[in-house]
């Protein structure tokens, strides 16, 4: 039976169960079961794929928890799991944990495009707001605590913010969200960069954690003069408002299919082997500058070769006939050139 998906207004993030395909059919084939966990921002996606994938074969049963880039890293790296979701590249000293405890490689493949966006809640506010770089830098810095401070007003002209306090919502867990989050904030704020940097989990300077991007979502819903960021497909289903960020180019730039398929335009051509690559703050008039791909975490070999093979099959089927899945849900597809590259890598799988 297939679960569906909640985004709820709740400040505890679910950790979601997802059992696709349904029960074997009595006389049919013995049915495979993935297990996969890690990112909420991809949540969305690894839901649709999994309902629209066993459609097409019953005999495979996707399970996918949101736990957290975090999580889906440490249970990819553990084996608990068949595969990851994460939307913060593994560094190399998880990396080469992972070896040590598999056996094996983990390797990074690309499944899709997405954003971080600001999502607010100030009452009688209903404008989307422009956000500087120093204006999102000061806020989650701690150092711009009012809404009508002048580095927020001078974006906003004719807009009529009021004195609040402005109360800030943040990832309590592991989080690649988190991640992409601040990985665009160290590019635009050296204080950023030297103070709190840039990881998964970081040291807050100000604000209150939930968890999940179904944690952050509800807080802010329910919190007037608050602020956070989700994926962007958080922001719409939930129907939130949410600003545009201004970009390297100095343009204020709305999330949305083409402008975050701007962002990774030139990473494209540059993609590394490993697909490990930041197109945060990337140059271009019409760049989005908190996009990220997301990633699937796959051991290079697995001691169940049936797993392996069913594994293999999803993530092939993913890259290329499930992109036409990713709009819908406000993420951009891959460009067809990384696709190709994943194609060759799909190669090295030892199942």
């Amino acid at each position: 039976m297939i679960r569906r998906l909640l985004i709820a207004g709740a400040l505890v993030a679910a950790s979601l169960s997802l059992s696709l395909t349904g029960c074997k059919p009595s006389g049919g084939p013995q049915v495979t079961t993935l297990s996969g966990a890690g990112s909420t921002f991809a949540y969305p996606l690894y839901s649709s794929w999994s309902s629209e994938y066993g459609k097409l074969h019953p005999e495979i049963q996707v399970n996918y928890q949101s736990i957290g880039s975090g999580g889906g890293i440490r249970q990819v790296s553990e084996g608990t799991v068949n595969f990851g979701g994460t939307d913060a590249p593994m560094t190399d000293g998880e990396l080469a944990n992972a070896k040590n405890r598999l056996g094996t490689d983990v390797l990074h493949f690309p499944v899709a495009l997405g954003a971080d966006v600001p999502v607010y809640n100030i009452p009688g506010v209903t404008a989307e707001l422009n956000f500087t770089a120093n204006a999102l830098a000061g806020i989650f810095l701690g150092k711009i605590t009012n809404w009508n401070d002048p580095e927020i007003t001078k974006a906003n002209p004719g807009v009529n913010l009021p004195g609040d306090k402005i109360v800030v919502c943040h990832r309590s867990d592991g989080s690649g969200t988190t991640y992409v989050w601040a990985d665009y904030l160290a590019k635009v704020s050296p204080e950023w960069k030297s103070k709190v940097g840039v990881a998964a989990s970081v040291n807050w300077p100000v604000g209150i954690g939930g968890k999940g991007n179904e944690g952050v979502a509800g807080f802010v819903r329910q919190s007037p003069n608050s602020i956070g960021y989700v994926e962007l497909i958080y922001a719409v289903q939930n129907k939130m408002t949410y600003g545009q960020v201004q970009n390297a180019s100095g343009k204020f730039v709305k999330a949305d299919l083409n402008s975050v398929t701007a962002a990774a335009a030139g990473a494209v051509e540059s993609m590394p082997a490993d697909f490990r690559v930041s197109i945060t703050n990337a140059p271009g008039v019409a760049a989005y500058p908190v996009s990220s791909f997301t990633w699937m975490l796959v051991p290079r070999d697995l001691k169940d070769i049936d797993k392996g093979r069913a594994l293999k099959a999803f993530l092939l089927w993913g890259i290329t006939d499930g992109q036409k899945y990713t709009g819908n849900l406000s993420y951009a597809p891959l460009a067809q050139s990384v696709v190709d590259k994943e194609l060759v890598l799909i190669k090295t799988l030892q199942y």
